[in-house]
């Protein structure tokens, strides 16, 4: 029997994710075999490369939107993703094929990798390069998987490198210090390739100074070479490098956002200094436009249903204030699930004293923590605690027992969040009971 494309799709998918018991390796061999027999595919087209700890991915996305209204066919790499594989690879803002899938997956399997099985991770990487230079891409923006010296897409020189900031995550891999986690972020800066960061601390800035310097790279930091001043009306300033740009709005909500923001538009000014095409409303359009799922991402309004990967102790801070901010007069349940690598014990809390009611539950990965464990920090917030280990029955609880005015957030790790956007593709009742 001749195999379908949806078997070739899931069996490749079956294949790559089964990478994952080679946990995660950082280094570069690997990625340059792989791309060495793929015939450097990485070399015929640009990039912007984004590290650092939060706002990577929103970053990534509007530049790659900005890029695309500019007339440049973009690419664009991120991770994790939330629902299919193919978000991950985008062409122009639109995830690739199943049948491009499988094609990248065929080109990468069939190349001698070295001496150790590639990571996932690094096989997924080497797809992309390979499919953005199979639909010749001019530009691509490319997000880090973890840290940057050492990370799988350091293997390319791009024209503008961007960190966003920095906090302790992963210290196994990465140091147990602010200044050794910006050393490790830092290792993206390329010689002559200007950097652009949102990073405050004093000893990473410093850091990163150093590394900068001893590579001859331009520096521009938030809140020094660029700031932004927040309107009355949603709206907020840029002062910039060479421009004042007024009136700019976020298409992404949340006051983090603003920051994340700056560093586009400190980005795309960049950028212009060195021969792109991009407008001002370009820039405005893109961020306007631009959509990052799983991010303060409303899906339904009665009850309010908002879904945040909030995975790290950063990201449970700017989740808190959104909702202290705007939803605190309204009753709000938190259905919640954290990996074991994540500070568990200060985001719950950031987040729960804000909530009437939580729903402990657990993703489907074997780096999540068990629901019981969060209860003993839980427990000593809030009264009203339910545990339902599955996200879809945690998630159909917290609908058929809300009010209309009521609030779901969804949240803790991307991974929940995946789990939740695919319970309500395959289940359309869910969010009808909500409306």
């Amino acid at each position: 029997m001749k195999m379908t494309l949806k078997d070739s799709y899931n069996n490749c998918l079956k294949t790559i994710y089964s990478l994952r018991r080679f946990g995660i390796k950082l280094g570069l061999s690997t990625i340059k075999n792989i791309l060495q027999g793929l015939g450097d595919p990485q070399g015929n087209f640009g990039y912007i490369h984004v590290a650092g700890t939060n706002g990577k991915g929103s970053i990534a996305s509007a530049l790659a939107t900005i890029l695309r209204l500019s007339g440049y066919n973009t690419g664009l790499y991120t991770s994790p993703h939330l629902v299919r594989f193919n978000e991950r690879i985008c062409i122009n803002n639109r995830p690739i094929s199943d049948e491009n899938v499988v094609a990248s997956y065929k080109a990468v399997k069939s190349i001698h990798h070295g001496t150790r099985e590639p990571t996932f991770f690094e096989f997924a990487t080497a797809m992309a390069f390979y499919e953005f230079g199979r639909q010749n891409v001019d530009w691509a923006v490319i997000e880090t998987g973890m840290g940057g010296r050492l990370d799988a897409t350091n293997i390319i020189k791009p024209a503008l490198s961007i960190i966003t900031n920095i906090s302790l995550e992963h210290k196994v891999y990465l140091g147990n210090t602010i200044a050794e986690i910006a050393r490790e972020k830092g290792g993206i800066i390329k010689k002559g390739v200007p950097v652009i960061t949102g990073v405050k601390q004093k000893n990473a800035i410093s850091v990163l100074k150093t590394i900068a310097k001893k590579q001859s790279a331009s520096l521009y930091l938030f809140g020094d070479a660029f700031r932004v001043r927040r309107n009355k009306n949603g709206t907020f300033n840029y002062f910039g490098i060479e421009n004042v740009w007024r009136n700019v709005h976020s298409g992404l909500i949340g006051s983090h956002q603003v920051n994340n923001a700056a560093l586009v538009l400190a980005a795309c000014e960049v950028l212009n200094k060195n021969n792109f095409n991009i407008t001002l409303q370009n820039i405005k359009d893109g961020l306007e436009q631009n959509r990052w799922p799983g991010r303060l991402e409303i899906v339904s309004s009665f009850p309010l249903i908002l879904l945040d990967g909030a995975h790290n102790f950063i990201a449970a801070r700017n989740l808190a204030r959104y909702l202290s901010e705007n939803l605190s007069d309204r009753n709000i349940t938190l259905v919640i699930g954290i990996l074991d690598d994540k500070p568990y014990s200060a985001m719950l809390k950031s987040l729960t004293p804000l909530c009437s009611r939580v729903i402990l539950t657990s993703p489907k990965i074997d780096r999540a923590l068990a629901p019981e464990k969060l209860y003993t920090i839980v427990k000593e917030i809030i009264t009203d605690i339910h545990i339902i280990p599955d996200v879809d029955k945690a998630i159909t609880y917290a609908i058929e027992t809300a009010t209309p005015n009521d609030v779901i957030c969804i949240a803790g790790s991307l991974y929940v969040v995946g789990e939740a956007k695919e319970a309500f593709e395959k289940n359309a009742a869910l969010l009808s009971k909500s409306q």
